[in-house]
């Protein structure tokens, strides 16, 4: 279906859906007409699809769109399902199937301790108990010779125990499987016979790349989310079709494309950072069309907050990273979580001290304000108590707030800990700042950036709120609010592409006379590429490849990836290929060795289905005042005075382009409040980003 389509007279729409831990976020992008619109509802964490399937259908019932859900010609979504199956341990129970001596790796690991001076630190679960560990006899040699076959009967014999254990998901991974994949396919046949309806993955099929222990807990892991994401799509899939969807939906990834349900069903693993990973990608547009080449993201929902650095319009991808304690090897923006959102509960630990998160209060019962039921305090309790946000009601008055019950739960902890009440409800919004402070110094300051040099952009339904104190505490001067910053993850994956990811690992030196094994390399990856084209139907013009390779110096541990010049590969890419790497290594740690030897090691091709994008509108620059946007005004307490102050606010959808205002000030809109405390000032640019200057700033 193209944008040419009419539908019921009302055009047709492009749809984002954001599911998170506490509110699912819509937005729709008509193609036709280019309007925008958002809309919010409550999520179901006892079954997603349902807030999702509501949202949908209220939203382009909002929209005015005839025939609803018939009118869609795509559907993205982005979901944190995979990523809070592994932090609360709650995935599949899985076996494992691996190479004879090789049993107990997943709990040996690399032998590293999270924090090296922690002599108390711990390492998150094994994902399978060693019950349903089986070692098999076989063994492939690093070349892929065969030096031992694989015992079939072992494999057959391992799974029949499997079964009887009633295990959901088998993992497969052998050594050197990545060389050679035979013994895991011969392995996946036998189990896929024995284990009719498991979930099954081989390690060659997921991560093809050398380093065995990140590519046994990559396959682990994937096994381990299987089950859980196959559900999950089997639920939503039907309630889409029950809206009359006319159009198979997609996923996002970590990488920040999306690839079909079905596909994401298979590879889960490659979904652990689904939800924040396009509100970076939106970021990116944004930043990118309102003139902010660097900028840090802060992207704070109801559960977690997630930040990423961009450096000159780029957000980094790593192919590799540690999520919630377990490595995975799988190509993701290279974004930063932690445990700090509008619901993070707080509490006085063992030390008689002031703490908030990583608990959350959810959906259900949420803040102790929603008046369902929770006794503990969170942020957003503190927030409604501070007045920042409004007290009385959130989403344009659709959901009502009692501040009197955040009063008492704060008043409780306050009395614990010798405190005024409104001293407590400012000081857990200062232990959660720390805490997000913290995070982006991981992102910044630890790899050589420094945030005094960057924007903040603030987007999530709770960003806009704690951007400012964020900033102070950075000593970063600017901040940018975008037009609709609750529901930023959702426009996101309106802003993306279809994108796979594929690599093999073979180490070649990197010198002229391996031009042709190089090449080769480059050709292989590049047909998995070609392949995929192929099976999404994508037409040559909306074909994109971008192709990479992994390179260190010989002896060295580590990687850096450098992209490969198009073309063919000739002795003038090997020239430029020493000169990116040497040019990186510069950059990373400070020097570079020209005569030492370069080892290419993975060899990466990206490839890219260019989709129709929602576009920003732009609105001309009009004058500077700002009275018509004025609402009416709020008591705001604020640290600075320690004292209620009458604050203006604002209707964020009445501004417009050209506008300027001042603190303390509160911006009201559907998906989102912003704080503007006093000393700040605010200008709306031509695509309706609010730009808050700070005059103060550490």
């Amino acid at each position: 279906m193209d944008g040419s389509q009419k539908i019921g007279g009302d055009g047709v729409w492009r749809v984002g859906v954001d599911s998170g831990g506490t509110f699912t976020d819509v937005c729709m992008f008509n193609q036709n007409t280019g309007r925008i619109a958002v809309w919010k509802v409550s999520s179901t964490p006892d079954d997603p699809s349902r807030g999702i399937a509501q949202g949908v259908e209220e939203g382009m019932d909002a929209c005015g769109a005839d025939n609803a859900a018939a009118a869609i010609s795509y559907l993205g979504h982005g979901t944190t399902v995979a990523t809070n199956a592994l932090i609360t341990q709650r995935g599949a129970r899985v076996g494992l199937l691996t190479t004879e001596g090789f049993r107990d790796l997943l709990e040996i690991g690399r032998q590293k301790r999270p924090d090296l001076y922690d002599l108390f630190a711990s390492k998150p679960p094994t994902l399978v108990p060693r019950a349903l560990r089986f070692e098999l006899p076989e063994r492939i040699l690093q070349d892929g010779e065969i030096a031992r076959p694989l015992d079939e009967d072992a494999v057959r014999s391992a799974a029949r125990a499997l079964k009887a254990a009633g295990v959901e998901a088998v993992a497969i991974c052998f050594l050197y499987a990545f060389v050679n994949p035979v013994h895991e396919q011969q392995a996946r046949r036998i189990v896929e016979q024995e284990l009719p309806d498991a979930f099954i993955c081989a390690s060659h099929e997921i991560a093809p790349e050398f380093r065995e222990f990140e590519r046994l807990s990559t396959a682990t892991v994937n096994a381990y989310l299987g089950p859980i994401m196959h559900r999950y799509i089997s639920r939503l899939t039907p309630r889409l079709q029950d809206l009359g969807l006319p159009v198979p939906p997609h996923l996002t990834q970590s990488n920040g494309g999306v690839v079909r349900f079905e596909v994401a069903a298979q590879t889960p693993v490659r979904a652990v950072l689904s939800g924040p990973s396009t509100g970076v990608v939106a970021a990116q547009a944004i930043g990118a069309q309102a003139g902010y080449p660097d900028i840090i993201t802060f992207d704070m929902g109801g559960t977690s907050s997630d930040v990423a650095l961009m450096a000159q319009g780029r957000t980094a991808q790593v192919n590799e990273a540690t999520v919630h304690g377990y490595p995975i090897k799988a190509p993701m923006l290279d974004i930063h979580t932690v445990g700090a959102g509008g619901g993070s509960i707080a509490s006085i630990d063992s030390g008689g001290l002031l703490k908030v998160g990583p608990e959350s209060a959810g959906a259900d019962p949420g803040p102790v304000c929603y008046g369902r039921g929770a006794s503990e305090p969170t942020v957003t309790d503190a927030n409604i108590v501070l007045q920042v946000l409004n007290p009385t009601h959130l989403l344009d008055g659709r959901m009502e707030v009692r501040r009197d019950l955040a009063v008492a739960a704060i008043s409780a902890m306050a009395e614990r800990l010798g405190m005024d009440v409104m001293d407590t409800a400012q000081g857990i919004i200062s232990v959660v700042t720390a805490n997000m402070a913290k995070a982006i110094r991981v992102i910044s300051v630890q790899r050589g950036h420094d945030p005094r040099g960057y924007a903040l952009m603030a987007f999530g339904g709770a960003g806009p709120l704690h951007a400012v104190r964020l900033a102070q505490e950075l000593g970063m001067a600017r901040v940018i609010i975008p037009r609709n910053p609750g529901i930023l993850c959702a426009m996101g994956l309106l802003l993306t592409d279809l994108r796979a990811d594929f690599s093999t690992t073979r180490l070649i030196p990197l010198q002229d006379s391996e031009l042709s094994a190089i090449s080769d390399a480059v050709a292989h990856v590049g047909a998995e590429a070609a392949k995929w084209f192929e099976s999404e139907g994508l037409p040559e013009d909306q074909r994109r490849s971008n192709r990479r390779v992994d390179l260190r110096y010989e002896g060295q541990n580590y990687e850096l990836s450098i992209a490969v010049p198009d073309g063919a590969i000739t002795a003038d890419t090997i020239v430029r290929l020493k000169q990116g790497f040497a040019a990186a290594h510069e950059r990373m740690y400070g020097f570079a060795v020209p005569e030492e030897r370069i080892l290419c090691v993975t060899f990466r091709a990206e490839a890219l289905g260019l989709v129709q994008k929602a576009e920003l509108p732009v609105r001309p620059l009009g004058g500077a005042d700002a009275s018509g946007a004025v609402a009416g005004s709020r008591a705001v307490w604020f640290p600075e005075t320690r004292a209620f102050t009458d604050s203006t606010l604002y209707a964020r959808d009445r501004l417009a382009p050209g506008m300027v205002f001042a603190g303390p000030a509160i911006v009201e809109q559907m998906d989102t409040t912003t704080l503007v405390p006093p000393g700040v000032t605010v200008r709306v640019d031509e695509i309706d980003n609010l730009v808050l200057e700070l005059s103060d700033v550490r």
